[in-house]
Parts: structure tokens; C-alpha cells; sequence
């Protein structure tokens, strides 16, 4: 395997991780909101939070080019404060991921949140324990498996992503290029159609390792849900 499909598969790995950390504090908030509140246009949340699972990929990237980009408010002041752009670059290629991937992440977790028995929390409650103990030590442990599901479903989709990426991050070496923007590439380069095989093999495997696991997740969430 060479550096440079080491490096490609180095930084998928790094891209999708971050895109799934950041993204997880919103995702838990967001999965709370909607399974425990009932409020006047929940409907509309629920579109805005669900919306980049069926908007296409490559509308997802014009649409961030336009919020993000180095013309608008925030790109500009991202720009300012860190001496970089935001878009076409590495930092670019996780906000891309982790916008296409949250929608997943925040519906497992949602769900396990929805299954989640609330008489252990009111029983917590009952014994003296802070709201913030209560979730941490009540609510997380019973969420678990909605959450290593909702990580790896997301994981496995932002190692996937092309079209938002190359959109808003571009497919710069070292920076934005992931597995897929990497394959794209290899294939319109003749001589270089093994390494773009040896990527879709990786990429293969690593999809299947997190269908897995996200099967195991959801046999967990059914036995919870039958409790």
C-alpha cells in the first residue's frame, strides 16, 4: 500500500471520527428534545434536523459553500479569528461529514431515548439526585446502545461522503481528499485502477464492520424496547 493511500485512508478515519465527536453533544440534545418534548412546530425541527438524508449530497456542499464559504458573515469571520478558511480544507471536509451524518446520529440516539423507561429517572429523582446525575449515571447507561448505533451509523456514513465534500472541502491532497474523493480520482488516472480497487476494498470492509455492530446495537435496542 502506498503513502498516498495510506495518508487518503489516515485522513477519512480522522475526518469521519471528528465529524461524529463534534456532532455527538448536538446529537444527544437533539435526540432528547425530540423524544421528550411535545411543542408547537416539532414537525419542522423535525424536517430541519432530517432534511440531509434525502437532500442530495452535492446540494448539501452549495448550500454550505453559501453559509460558510469565505464570502459569508461566518466564513469570514472563521477566517479572521483562526487565519484560515473554512471551506477546502480539512476543516471543511468534517463540517461536510458531520452535516450529512447527523441526521443518523441523532435518530438512533432519538430512539433509545424513546425507549427508554423514565421511572428510573423519576426513582433517581426520588432519592435526592441532581437532573445532571440522573442522565449521567441513569439516563446514559440505559441510551447506550442507541448511541454506539447512532456513532457508527454516522461513522460509517461520513467515511462515504462525496458530493458535500467536494463541493464545500474541495479534493486536496493531504487536506480535504478522502476514501471517496481519493477513488474518484485514482479512476481518471491511467495505471492507477489498482489503487483506487485496494480503497473500494477498504471501504468495503470498514461498511460492513459497522453494519455489524449496528445490527448487535439494534438486537440491544429491541431487547430494551421488550422490557
Amino acid at each position: 500500500m502506498s503513502v498516498e493511500m495510506v495518508s487518503v485512508i489516515s485522513l477519512s478515519l480522522q475526518v469521519s471520527l471528528l465529524s461524529v465527536v463534534l456532532g455527538l453533544p448536538a446529537a444527544l440534545l437533539a435526540g432528547w428534545f425530540m423524544a421528550r418534548k411535545v411543542f408547537m412546530g416539532k414537525s419542522i425541527i423535525d424536517v430541519i434536523i432530517n432534511i440531509p438524508l434525502v437532500l442530495p449530497p452535492v446540494t448539501a456542499g452549495f448550500l454550505l459553500l453559501l453559509l460558510l464559504g469565505r464570502n459569508s458573515l461566518i466564513g469570514k469571520f472563521f477566517e479572521y479569528v483562526f487565519g484560515s478558511s473554512l471551506s477546502f480544507s480539512k476543516a471543511g471536509a468534517v463540517v461536510a461529514s458531520m452535516v450529512v451524518s447527523f441526521p443518523l446520529l441523532s435518530r438512533g440516539i432519538r430512539t433509545a431515548f424513546e425507549m427508554c423507561d423514565t421511572r428510573f429517572e423519576q426513582l433517581a429523582g426520588t432519592l435526592g439526585w441532581s437532573p445532571v446525575q440522573v442522565f449521567l449515571r441513569v439516563t446514559l447507561p440505559l441510551i447506550r446502545p442507541g448511541i454506539v448505533s447512532g456513532v457508527v451509523t454516522a461513522f460509517a456514513r461520513s467515511l462515504g461522503e462525496f458530493g458535500a465534500t467536494m463541493v464545500f472541502a474541495g479534493n486536496l491532497e493531504g487536506q480535504s481528499r478522502t476514501i471517496p474523493l481519493a477513488v474518484y480520482s485514482f479512476f481518471q488516472v491511467p495505471g492507477k485502477e489498482n489503487e483506487a480497487w485496494a480503497l473500494v476494498s477498504v471501504s468495503i470492509g470498514i461498511s460492513v464492520v459497522a453494519m455489524v455492530v449496528s445490527n448487535m446495537n439494534d438486537r440491544r435496542l429491541n431487547a430494551l424496547r421488550s422490557k
